[in-house]
């Protein structure tokens, strides 16, 4: 399909810079393409209602790195020029593959020391050596030290890896260590948040309970291309960036009776949903899967898994965008977005959510 089918105009006071407290008072469009009514005004509070009992949530469970690091290349001259590197792919104990700005200034043999200003850290510095240098300002990075104190220092020293539609427009601060994580987030490995899991709070979590509707975890660590725009003209040259996910057997089976009882599985985010749609078979049933998934989902993809999502607002030519617009329709998806506009919803990351009905 032509990627220009999915562009949008957005206006900038729509991208959210912060989340609403609660977390669980955020805005929520909901998106039923076969009801009478196609497009509802609600809030996440009503989820439980807004759900049957004998559903299923299905939340991504990845925890996300403080994985953007802010240092000087050193060593070579006496012009020592600002670097930053944001942490993408664990190699080993002491080598990550990194995205750094400016790429340019870095060549393989560097060494980049990455301080400790402003912060109480046990070590005072970090160095690290380009080892490897490849396109588009990635590079792999073996630090000086390894496993569990390396994991220490990048802890103590990183920021929360924000997107760029929010980190070019303020200061990341030690609020985002909280705010840019799910109260699911257990597994380490993430360079980006899965949102659709940020407006979930105890409160949330229990009144669902309560409503007989169950919860469910899986795990996908989450790349950096998930925000990148499709740059090619047409979606079927685009190639998806590979990411790591997991699905139980106790899960799978969990959810597979779900269906049997005639119960919906509602995928929370498009994390949850790729990942379920990579471990399902041709009927539907879901298999034990652990594994890269780069599976891209455009109109005319067959879900055969999932039969509800919570998802955020999407940038204009995403593949989120895209997937959506494959779950519901492009039409459909292009009047939400145009009523969410309209209706000063709060865009991306930080902002407001839709729940979506095939």
């Amino acid at each position: 399909m032509r990627t220009d089918l999915f562009d949008f105009a957005l206006p900038e006071e729509r991208i959210a810079l912060r989340p609403v407290a609660p977390r669980d008072a955020a805005r929520l469009l909901v998106v039923c393409p076969r009801a009478p009514i196609e497009i509802e005004d609600r809030m996440i509070g009503d989820l439980s209602a807004l759900l049957r009992r004998g559903d299923a949530l299905v939340v991504n469970d990845t925890k996300v790195l403080p994985a953007m690091l802010h240092g000087r290349r050193i060593g070579r001259g006496d012009r020592e020029p600002a670097i930053t590197a944001t942490l993408i792919k664990r190699l080993d104990g002491s080598r990550w593959r990194a995205l750094v700005k400016p790429g340019k200034r870095l060549a393989p043999g560097d060494v980049v020391r990455f301080g400790a200003e402003g912060r109480v850290c046990f070590l005072e510095q970090l160095d690290a050596t380009v080892v490897q240098k490849g396109d588009a300002g990635e590079v792999t990075l073996s630090f000086a030290f390894t496993d569990a104190v390396l994991d220490q220092a990048l802890e103590e020293r990183g920021d929360m890896p924000l997107p760029p539609y929010i980190a070019s427009r303020r200061e990341v601060d030690a609020q985002d260590r909280s705010d840019y994580q799910t109260i699911f987030a257990r597994a380490e490995g993430s360079v980006a948040a899965p949102t659709a899991g940020l407006h979930f709070t105890g409160r949330l979590t229990q009144s669902l309970k309560e409503a007989g509707i169950a919860l469910h975890r899986v795990t996908l660590h989450v790349g950096p291309g998930t925000f990148l725009p499709v740059k090619t003209e047409d979606t079927d040259s685009h190639k998806m960036h590979p990411e790591w996910g997991s699905v139980g057997a106790e899960t799978a089976s969990a959810l597979n009776a779900v269906r049997r009882a005639g119960g919906r599985i509602v995928a929370v985010g498009s994390t949850s949903l790729r990942l379920l749609e990579s471990a399902a078979a041709g009927d539907g049933a879901l298999r034990p899967f652990s594994g890269e998934t780069a599976l891209f989902i455009t109109p005319g993809y067959r879900f055969r898994a999932v039969d509800a999502m919570l998802t955020n607002f999407h940038l204009p030519r995403s593949t989120l965008f895209m997937l959506v617009c494959a779950f519901c329709g492009l039409d459909v998806m292009r009047r939400a977005y145009s009523h969410a506009i309209k209706s000063n919803y709060r865009f991306y990351s930080y902002g407001d959510a839709c729940l979506l009905f095939r």
